[in-house]
């Protein structure tokens, strides 16, 4: 009997005893946003002390777990370098090597963020052998959170690394989001981080808190796991499981691919959308954190389950939901692709273009590079001139271009509104729309389409997003 006393004893002490211990994307080969208070987090005994020490400074830092264990404390980050050392101590020690400084990014969406280098089967990546064959770069790191859709707000991601950039690597990581960091690492030469958190076929519900989601109609907030199919379409439990635990993480920004599984609610999307960015940037203590998005590209969607054509099932509506998105969320760009879709693959093997155009975004706007003309112009206004309609563009400072060939996309409606093809003349920063078949016009539409290869540009080559001009 004083044996098993003694035993239990033992196993009560052990049981009571918690070694320190990080969040599981503090691992070797991280990059920490550079020059600025970046929160370390972990777990420990509770009430214990635990001590942070970085090799940059040699400063050391103190924080005191609270009674369940959890600790948190904020260590100021140096000009971009490295490699550093960051030790973590409380009863035992842990020791994170090769940890650079540089700018951080979170790339989140679905399957046309999470579409990896490779590609997909039957699906190629324009240009990804030389790409994968050519990536070797000890300076870009690349850290991916493993899909985990969950009923609650979880305190920890799913355990994973930080990779090294090189061809085994970058091979399985998101495409868009390694053009997005190899061009940043072109141009602005420091150490750069990506956070990959996406799911394919995922819809906006499924990225967003319950708490943002309550008052909006026909969202049904999960109770119980039982039973649930589809969970990356479940609303809350990929932030749950994939965001939540990240917040905080230092980072300079945020890029976002994601839409296509809400074509058919694009009314409810254009309320979500600035809404979500907004909670996140609360999330991250920044109400301006730049954050870039891809706009999704012309597809044939009728062609999917549940086979829909016509109406507000024309994706062309979701695509006008993002474009009229940028004028709510300020410290915002939009990667237009509408010369890059694919009739048949709703993932366009275009996606150096798409990552490359969200860098162009980034480098003109939250990185300030001068001598950038980094935007697709956008519809900005339209006067009505007899039977014609000239409309006029922003963003586009050395005016509009279709590279001489026809435009083809534009169409018209008067008061009965009837869509017509119409003509239209380039001339500086707007075209001028009319048709023979329209003598009244009070309408214009501009690759309104489900699946259409967008024939207007900006002179520095981006392409016009879709638009209408009317609200029918």
């Amino acid at each position: 009997m004083k044996k098993l006393t003694i035993l239990w004893l033992l196993f009560i002490s052990f049981a009571g005893h918690a070694e320190v211990r990080l969040s599981a994307i503090f691992t070797d080969g991280m990059v920490l946003q550079q020059q600025k208070r970046v929160p370390v987090w972990g777990w420990a005994t509770g009430a214990a002390t635990v001590q942070v020490v970085t090799s940059w400074d040699q400063k050391e830092y103190h924080v005191k777990a609270n009674e369940k264990g959890m600790w948190r404390l904020f260590v100021q980050t140096p000009e971009a370098g490295g490699p550093y050392r960051i030790t973590v101590s409380e009863e035992n020690t842990i020791v994170l090597d090769d940890v650079l400084i540089g700018e951080v990014w979170l790339c989140s969406g679905q399957s046309n963020m999470e579409m990896p280098l490779k590609g997909y089967p039957a699906q190629p990546i324009i240009g990804s052998t030389d790409a994968i064959l050519g990536s070797k770069d000890e300076q870009l790191r690349l850290y991916t959170v493993p899909r985990n859709p969950l009923l609650k707000p979880a305190e920890d991601s799913k355990p994973s690394v930080w990779k090294r950039a090189n061809p085994q690597n970058v091979a399985s990581f998101s495409a868009t989001a390694y053009f997005f960091g190899r061009r940043l690492r072109e141009v602005l030469d420091v150490p750069i981080g990506l956070i990959h958190s996406s799911y394919g076929g995922s819809n906006i519900e499924a990225w967003m808190d319950a708490a943002w989601l309550k008052d909006v109609e026909g969202v049904e907030i999960p109770q119980q796991e039982e039973g649930l199919k589809d969970k990356n379409r479940v609303p809350t439990m990929l932030y749950n499981g994939m965001i939540h635990p990240l917040v905080e993480y230092g980072i300079k920004g945020m890029i976002w691919y994601q839409g296509e599984s809400n074509y058919e609610t694009a009314d409810r999307y254009e309320i979500l959308f600035p809404r979500m960015v907004e909670k996140y940037r609360a999330l991250w203590k920044d109400d301006t954190l730049p954050f870039y998005f891809t706009q999704i590209a012309p597809f044939d969607y009728a062609s999917l389950p549940p086979y829909y054509v016509g109406g507000k099932y024309n994706s062309a509506f979701i695509r006008d939901a993002q474009r009229k998105s940028l004028a709510k969320i300020p410290a915002s760009g939009m990667a237009v692709t509408m010369d890059i879709g694919e009739k048949n693959c709703i993932h366009p093997a275009h996606k150096k273009e798409g990552g490359e155009r969200l860098a162009l975004l980034a480098l003109g706007d939250a990185y300030h590079m001068e001598g950038l003309n980094h935007r697709s112009p956008v519809y900005d206004s339209m006067v009505i001139k007899g039977s014609t309609v000239v409309v006029q563009f922003k963003d586009a400072p050395l005016g509009l271009t279709s590279f001489g060939k026809d435009i083809k996309s534009f169409e018209i409606a008067g008061e009965n509104k009837v869509f017509y093809p119409a003509d239209a003349i380039v001339q500086g920063k707007t075209t001028v729309v009319s048709s023979p078949r329209v003598a009244n016009p009070v309408a214009v539409r501009y690759a309104f389409k489900d699946f259409v290869i967008g024939d207007l540009f900006g002179v520095n080559g981006l392409p016009v997003s879709s638009f209408r001009t009317d609200d029918w």
